[in-house]
């Protein structure tokens, strides 16, 4: 059977999709992570249930150079496994482009997330639409933004002082 390269949000990504999105962490594994600058980020964090040490890579929505907060998206929902785990244990790491940190994390309001779709939205229109529309049926409209920002929760990453 070929390998799926779609996914529907909450599920975990299997087959070529997986290894697309692994890629880019063995990118940082050869200390390149600098090639992404600051639109990807790679967490590490801590398994809620195994204990284990696992490094997901997420797209940055928004840089802000003058907390140097990092906005990420978790984009399978509240029930991605990143997401679970560092509700259960702050993330041990962060990596950005060259920059390794220790971070403090927050997550945002809906009414916080409703205005960072809004700014990506408007920052990359050829794709939000499209991509947004694809998987979560969204029209483009502020209530439809506004119902996402309810089930998508972003997460903002710093370094601690």
């Amino acid at each position: 059977m070929p390998a799926s390269i779609t996914t529907v949000p909450g599920s975990k990504p299997r087959g070529l999709l997986r290894l697309v999105f692994r890629l880019p962490i063995a990118v940082y594994r050869l200390h390149l992570g600098w090639l992404f600058g600051r639109r990807m980020l790679l967490v590490t964090h801590r398994g809620r249930t195994s204990g284990r040490i696992y490094r997901t890579m997420l797209e940055v929505v928004r840089y802000d150079p003058a907390t140097h907060e990092s906005i990420v998206v978790a984009g399978y929902g509240p029930r991605a496994d990143w997401y679970q785990n560092i509700q259960a244990q702050p993330a041990i790491a962060v990596q950005t482009g060259l920059q390794r940190y220790a971070p403090l994390q927050r997550v945002l309001t809906p009414d916080e997330v409703d205005a960072e779709l809004a700014s990506y939205e408007r920052r990359h229109p050829w794709i939000t639409k499209p991509l947004l529309g694809k998987f979560y049926g969204y029209d483009g409209t502020a209530k439809a933004r506004r119902e996402l920002a309810e089930r998508l929760p972003m997460v903002g990453f710093r370094p601690a002082k």
